[in-house]
């Protein structure tokens, strides 16, 4: 016996259909344990199976959605907050380290 589907109001302008429900839902439920790094295990057709472990880089930044719409590069993030440095407090200031 199937389950019967309760209706939702949509929205207007919201394309999600109405048997998708996300409600009670978790935004980011997962971002520490994807920092701390994940193992990907690829099936192929041929039979065989590769791993590979994926570790974020050290000096990785996550950018939020809506900050993603100003930056779209890396080159425009280091420039804005290369124009920012010369506004923080002396106590502030890291100094860079040297590669």
């Amino acid at each position: 016996m199937k389950k019967a589907m309760t209706k939702r109001v949509q929205v207007e302008g919201n394309d999600m259909r109405t048997e998708y429900d996300y409600e009670g839902g978790v935004r980011g439920k997962h971002y520490k344990a994807m920092q701390a790094g994940y193992t990907v295990t690829i099936h192929k057709a041929d039979g065989t199976t590769t791993v590979k472990d994926v570790v974020p880089k050290e000096c990785a930044v996550v950018l939020e959605p809506d900050i993603q719409a100003y930056f779209p590069d890396s080159e425009s993030v280091n420039r804005t907050l290369r124009c920012l440095i010369p506004l923080l407090p002396p106590k502030r200031r890291a100094k860079a380290k040297k590669a």
